[in-house]
């Protein structure tokens, strides 16, 4: 039984144009589509949970694979009556939104794929995030939120967007965190599934992103068929929040396509 997620819902609900679905990235909660959800409600209903485990859904701790983050979401979209949707997702929440392609690929409309990578984890890998749950167990999220703070958001990123950030960070429950971090170390690989995408697709990067390079961007690009790629210049990990007017430019574009 997937647990009750909050979430936004917010924009024209009568309109003809495909809802759009926001995934947020780890850890992180559904303000960080702040802007987005500003600037594309008045014309499309636009849909922003808390996945489980963050923000103010429930915590379910344990190992959070990505299917049950696809699960929850599907089951929430139906409660919604949302069967067809544009998916945007970020870092960890763009592999969540890759797992919803292979589970669903007939409800999703067009993908964004920001600031994320396809392939599955290697072996160092997957020691390291089963390092960080636990450190995050025993020490909370602040000691973390405050070491990677100037890489999720550019040391020259606006006061208030670090802010933004450090806040969602440290509010994340360190047990949903872990219980993410231990489900995304036994990702599965989905390269090959992106060679079969048929809908529109958007990749973009920050340009100054250390944990998904642009190099990455670019790979992921290129395995995409007809898929556009968007580098946003003065962004690191960040760019919906960082450079939110770029960011969505490059995703009204996607939107028009439809």
């Amino acid at each position: 039984m997937a647990p009750f997620l909050l979430y936004e819902d917010k924009g024209a609900h009568a309109s003809t144009s495909v809802p759009l679905v926001l995934i947020h990235g780890h850890p992180f909660d559904r303000t960080m589509w702040a802007p987005q959800i500003a600037a594309f409600s008045p014309d499309r209903r636009v849909i922003a949970p808390d996945l489980r485990g963050y923000g103010r859904s429930p915590v379910v701790p344990g190992v959070t694979a990505l299917a049950t983050f696809a699960e929850d979401i599907s089951a929430l979209l139906d409660d919604l009556g949302v069967r067809e949707f544009a998916l945007a997702g970020l870092s960890m929440g763009g592999q969540i939104v890759m797992e919803c392609y292979r589970q669903f690929p007939e409800r999703v409309r067009a993908l964004v794929l920001a600031d994320t990578f396809p392939a599955a984890e290697t072996p160092a890998g997957k020691k390291s995030r089963n390092d960080m749950a636990d450190r995050l167990l025993r020490e909370g999220m602040r000691p973390y939120a405050d070491e990677v703070l100037h890489r999720m958001v550019a040391p020259y990123a606006h006061p208030d967007v670090a802010a933004h950030v450090h806040r969602m960070m440290t509010s994340t429950s360190p047990e949903g965190a872990a219980a993410a971090l231990r489900g995304r170390a036994e990702r599965p690989d989905y390269r090959e599934l992106l060679t079969r995408v048929t809908v529109p697709t958007l990749v973009v990067v920050g340009e100054d992103d250390e944990y998904t390079p642009v190099a990455d961007a670019r790979d992921m690009h290129a395995g995409i068929p007809g898929s556009a790629l968007r580098v946003v210049p003065r962004a690191a990990h960040m760019p919906n929040l960082e450079q939110p007017e770029q960011f969505n430019a490059a995703l009204a574009a996607l939107l028009r396509r439809l």
